[in-house]
């Protein structure tokens, strides 16, 4: 039940069905039951009326999948520190799931993943434990997530669906369902290319913001505006979409996605250099803003990063959102206190940094406030998420420096000698 999940209990709520969702997080799951918000852009008006209706509870007692007649898991597919996939999530998951497995039901992986992981894992898991068999006794299949948090004009229900099935009764059960809750939906051949679907689609955002951050450290070398060529270029009506450079890249997909393929390509003997290459570009982004940092403090402050003071101005992965899975923000609080800087952060909508598998030592580290006067007490501030509701008027006036990796300064509409673009 997080940010897959809850928008996809929504869309079912919203069309009258009875949804239980089910999490390890007897927290999250008390506060559902309460109707209390756990993702700030997530309406929480169709839960509310799910409570009172009767048609929706939250639950971590998982004996109770055998109540359901379709199962849908959204669980994280992480990469492990040798950027290879970690589906233990999903392993166990099933491992609950085949323990209560009847006949009839429909259980649909939505979590990004390698082509084959519902035929060479999930279903053999789910056959072995429960006894019955795929596409006679319970019918599986793969939907891929495409949530966009934070994006007001597309939400689960107006997104169409891609669905693949592991076999011909999955794929008519799942598109009977899906077409329920969803706009459209977008049958494919198998459930393998369902997976290859979801990985495409984030591959291709990967390589072309490799491709725009590539181009910014060029342009950047001659004196030329990253920002100002894209958005004339956007202009071109056919031939082009535009990219965005940034200190890296961040959130559930972009930064993991594309390995998933690199790893399963190795089976084939097959090496995916443009991918790898793509990554290794995003990947350096946040070692470059570092050095563009030590720079501009250097020249407008006088000083070196040591024993400087530095204000990391949001640290969500994407603007207006609640959510930093994988944001570069924390590699870059990371890079700078190697270089003997004392970093704050500031986040209206992340309080308090929660625990997190690669920057375990961040946890519990709470957002400072931020006014004219404290501004004015750091040596530089790094604007690495550009929040809407941050005052980048008075960010500006009242800093020595300011490193604007996402073009928010000159977007609010303020241009001064202080504010450098990275």
């Amino acid at each position: 039940m997080g940010y897959v999940g809850i928008p996809l209990a929504l869309s079912a709520l919203s069309k009258g069905f009875r949804v239980i969702g089910f999490d390890i997080d007897r927290n999250r799951v008390d506060g559902l039951n309460s109707g209390l918000r756990s993702i700030s852009h997530i309406d929480m008006t169709e839960i509310k009326q799910g409570l009172a209706e009767g048609r929706f509870e939250a639950t971590a007692d998982f004996s109770r999948l055998a109540e359901l007649d379709a199962i849908l898991i959204a669980v994280p597919t992480p990469l492990n520190r040798y950027r290879e996939p970690d589906l233990s999530y999903v392993i166990t998951t099933v491992e609950a799931i085949g323990k209560t497995l009847r006949r009839g039901q429909l259980v649909v992986l939505e979590s990004t993943t390698y082509p084959g992981t519902t035929a060479e894992v999930i279903r053999p898991q789910l056959e072995a434990l429960s006894g019955l068999r795929s596409g006679k006794d319970f019918f599986l299949a793969y939907s891929p997530e495409r949530e966009d948090p934070g994006n007001d004009q597309f939400n689960t229900g107006n997104i169409p669906k891609v669905i693949g099935g592991d076999s011909a009764g999955a794929l008519r059960m799942a598109d009977a369902f899906y077409s329920a809750i969803v706009v459209r939906t977008v049958p494919v051949s198998s459930a393998t290319t369902a997976e290859a679907v979801k990985l495409t689609e984030n591959i291709f955002r990967a390589v072309n913001i490799a491709l725009v951050n590539e181009l910014k450290v060029v342009y950047n070398a001659m004196g030329l505006d990253i920002w100002e060529v894209v958005e004339a270029a956007k202009t071109k009506p056919f031939g082009y979409m535009p990219f965005y450079p940034g200190p890296g890249l961040g959130g559930h997909c972009v930064p993991i996605d594309p390995f998933y393929l690199t790893w399963k390509a190795r089976e084939y003997d097959i090496s995916t250099r443009f991918i790898e290459l793509a990554g290794q570009i995003n990947t350096r982004m946040p070692y470059l803003v570092v050095e563009r940092l030590a720079e501009a403090v250097d020249a407008m402050v006088g000083k070196g990063l040591s024993g400087a003071r530095v204000l990391i101005l949001g640290i969500a992965y994407k603007k207006n959102v609640d959510d930093m899975r994988e944001s570069p923000a924390l590699k870059l609080i990371e890079l700078i206190q190697k270089r003997g800087a004392h970093v704050d952060y500031h986040d209206p909508l992340i309080p308090v940094i929660p625990a997190t598998r690669e920057h375990m030592d961040l946890a519990g580290r709470s957002s400072v406030p931020i006014n004219r006067e404290s501004l004015s007490r750091y040596d530089a501030v790094l604007i690495a998420t550009d929040h809407d509701h941050v005052d980048y008027h008075t960010v500006a006036a009242a800093s020595k420096v300011v490193l604007d990796t996402r073009n928010a300064c000159e977007r609010a509409g303020v241009r001064a000698v202080n504010v450098v673009k990275a």
